[in-house]
């Protein structure tokens, strides 16, 4: 449990995350999640419970924890003067054996602005530099907070592979973001938190498909003709068709039960043509992003009595420099966090096997 003052920013939250996994933590504003992580990475006091992270615990063995880890924060922790060579040169001499500085800067695309002070990088090449800080310790756990905030589409495709490797490699990555997508296609479990709580946890097709009610979504010009489209497939499948605009040029099909989806898709698409229009996206499951605006969007209205339904007041930095400043230590065989908070007298809730959040 943590608390600021009389709110309770993280209650009964408990996730695991293991070696070569990426697991997300997801949430709105003042859920908890900075909170979490910072207890995670030793830079937050827990009130009572368990954390522990490659079998430390980040407060009391604070110093041994931080040469194993890397913390890429969303802003700050960086000298505003130093060009992007001299910071990682300067940051991999806290570590017994670091990534060569040289070529961090040919991963993360930043080889062409080496010497360019940080003050003068744009937002997406700091976040970039940013990422090369947490991974020049050569980190067991990666804490990633909004690695893809900022960065161009080049960028974005650039950041996933990294993380991607990473996770080949053996690394444990915890990732918060508010980017559904990247959640979706990086994640290997994903933590859904509100009020300091876990409202969900799974792999995101395993909570995608909660989510799934036969329909199909496409997008394509506003405003089409709705009734026309329900008519014409009407014509084909029976009664039952439904056709929604859920928002300007994005688009719900409810077909009968009974058809088959791929007809469907195929006179859809033939409408669509004879309409002159395009078909932009097309999806007949569910997604992670209507799945936690489902499961978040249930609780109903804020309860005004209770503490948490205002946002709790996380660090808006993050904790300090990325990667620390300790000299690095011997790696442990198997790479893993974990945080368990469970208030006296009271038993936490185990979620998922390979990723449970409870905060």
């Amino acid at each position: 449990m943590i608390r600021y003052g009389d709110i309770v920013a993280v209650d009964r939250l408990s996730f695991t995350a293991d070696a070569g996994q990426v697991v997300a933590l997801l949430g709105p504003n003042g859920a908890g999640k900075t909170s979490t992580v910072e207890s995670l990475e030793g830079y937050r006091r827990i009130e009572s419970g368990v954390v522990r992270v490659l079998g430390l615990d980040p407060g009391r063995e604070h110093a041994a924890l931080v040469p194993r880890i890397g913390v890429m924060l969303q802003q700050g922790g960086v000298y505003p003067t130093l060009g992007s060579a001299q910071v990682l040169r300067l940051f991999s001499r806290y570590y017994d054996d670091p990534e060569d500085p040289d070529r961090l800067l040919d991963l993360v695309g930043l080889a062409h602005v080496a010497r360019t002070p940080w003050r003068r990088l744009s937002g997406g090449e700091q976040q970039r530099l940013a990422l090369a800080l947490a991974l020049v310790g050569r980190p067991e756990v990666l804490f990633l907070d909004e690695p893809t905030a900022g960065i161009d589409p080049e960028g974005r495709i650039a950041v996933r592979s990294i993380i991607a490797d990473q996770r080949d490699r053996g690394i444990c990555v915890i990732l918060t973001t508010h980017e559904l997508t990247e959640a979706e296609r990086l994640a290997d479990h994903v933590v859904i938190i509100d009020r300091g709580r876990m409202l969900a946890s799974g792999s995101p097709s395993d909570l995608a498909s909660g989510m799934a009610d036969g329909s199909i979504r496409f997008t394509t010009a506003p405003g089409i003709d709705t009734g026309d489209l329900a008519r014409a497939l009407k014509a084909d499948f029976g009664g039952g068709v439904e056709v929604e605009e859920e928002r300007p040029g994005s688009y719900r099909l409810s077909p009968p039960a009974e058809a088959p989806v791929p007809p469907v898709i195929a006179a859809l698409t033939g409408w669509l043509a004879g309409h002159d229009l395009s078909l932009g996206d097309l999806r007949a499951a569910g997604s992670l992003e209507e799945a936690y605006l489902a499961i978040t969007g249930s609780r109903g209205e804020d309860d005004p009595s209770d503490p948490r339904a205002s946002d709790s007041p996380e660090s808006p930095d993050g904790p300090g420099s990325s990667g620390g400043r300790a000299a690095r230590t011997g790696r442990s065989t198997r790479n893993r966090a974990s945080s368990r908070s469970r208030p006296s007298g009271r038993s936490g809730r185990s979620g998922r096997s390979g990723g449970r959040g409870d905060r």
